[in-house]
């Protein structure tokens, strides 16, 4: 009988997805993420189970090859790069995610930030909250242009509610020719999109190439009154330069749902910064998105148990999943 692992701190047993994966024969583990584990709790909590429904969990090589059962992770979201992709495959350990099953709640909560961010809707809950009364002018988002890096799901999702503001739309990437076929969106080079942009939107995956993409040469392209809204991952954009910039009035401001080191670090140059304001990666957390995430996520799992993931990221690296598996 299979064990999984489910550490997703918003799965329960007894919830839907737990009775799903009982009903079909599975044994569930959960031992919810919750701030940091020390990598030896990993470990120990991966002991004996044959695959895993994680949340943002650091899987590295080492915690990866001391879990010797271990056949599938299945990631509750979209990104993956706190897993070790490439020792998984050289383990015969397939890793899946679930690519665009928060698209609408993440393009929903872009919006939010977009307004929060031209109305200063922070500052002024804040600023009554201290006992004043604070009247600054905002900025419509009709008119304004708003710029995507990254044209993923959640980015694509975004368009419509941009256009339905009356906002001008750019976008960056690195898609093929043929899946720009969005006629609302001007696709353009990185430089121009920065140039151009009022508020600029990540939406692009961690990898080596995006790690710090926004640097301190990218904000000194920027206009002085643009805002930064990142709901992607933190580590694409290089914290202090973000916060240098800020200080210096080089852009205006940023929100951020998402930053390097997750709870906000005491020391985090981020903090103290006006006009900075830092969330808590709620982006893709509504009640829709979580339920149809948890279901997704188990039906991954056991697919991915039978020999046929269907989001399976390493695929490349497995030359057969029973065949790996043969060799754990």
């Amino acid at each position: 009988m299979p064990r999984i692992l489910i550490t997703t701190d918003y799965l329960r047993p007894g919830d839907e997805v737990d009775r799903r994966l009982r009903s079909h024969g599975h044994t569930t583990v959960h031992s919810p993420l919750v701030g940091r584990r020390d990598p030896a709790q990993l470990v120990a909590a991966l002991d004996g189970i044959d695959a895993a429904l994680v949340a943002n969990e650091p899987l590295t090589e080492d915690v990866l090859s001391r879990a010797t059962r271990l056949r599938a992770v299945v990631r509750t979201g979209v990104g993956f790069d706190s897993i070790d992709v490439a020792a998984a495959g050289r383990l015969g350990i397939t890793v899946s995610n679930l690519p665009g099953i928060n698209a609408n709640a993440v393009a929903e909560y872009t919006l939010g930030l977009l307004l929060a961010a031209a109305r200063g809707l922070v500052q002024s809950a804040t600023g009554v909250a201290a006992g004043n009364w604070p009247r600054a002018d905002g900025h419509e988002l009709r008119g304004s242009t708003l710029g995507l890096l990254g044209y993923g799901a959640a980015a694509r999702a975004v368009v419509p509610l941009a256009r339905a503001f009356g906002m001008r739309v750019l976008c960056t990437t690195g898609v093929p020719e043929g899946e720009r076929t969005d006629p609302w969106v001007s696709f353009v080079e990185f430089p121009e999109l920065l140039a151009e942009s009022d508020y600029v939107s990540v939406h692009t995956a961690l990898t080596e190439r995006t790690r710090g993409l926004l640097d301190a040469s990218a904000f000194r392209l920027m206009k002085p009154t643009a805002v930064l809204i990142n709901t992607a991952r933190g580590a694409v954009v290089d914290e202090r330069a973000l916060a240098d910039a800020v200080r210096a009035g080089r852009i205006a401001a940023a929100a951020l749902d998402v930053v390097s080191e997750e709870p906000l670090a005491t020391d985090s140059p981020l903090r103290g910064v006006e006009g900075i304001v830092v969330y808590s990666h709620l982006a893709g957390q509504t009640a829709e998105a979580r339920a149809a995430t948890g279901l997704e996520g188990a039906s991954e799992v056991m697919a991915a148990l039978a020999g046929h993931p269907r989001f399976a990221v390493n695929a490349h690296l497995l030359p057969s999943t029973h065949a790996a598996a043969t060799t754990r």
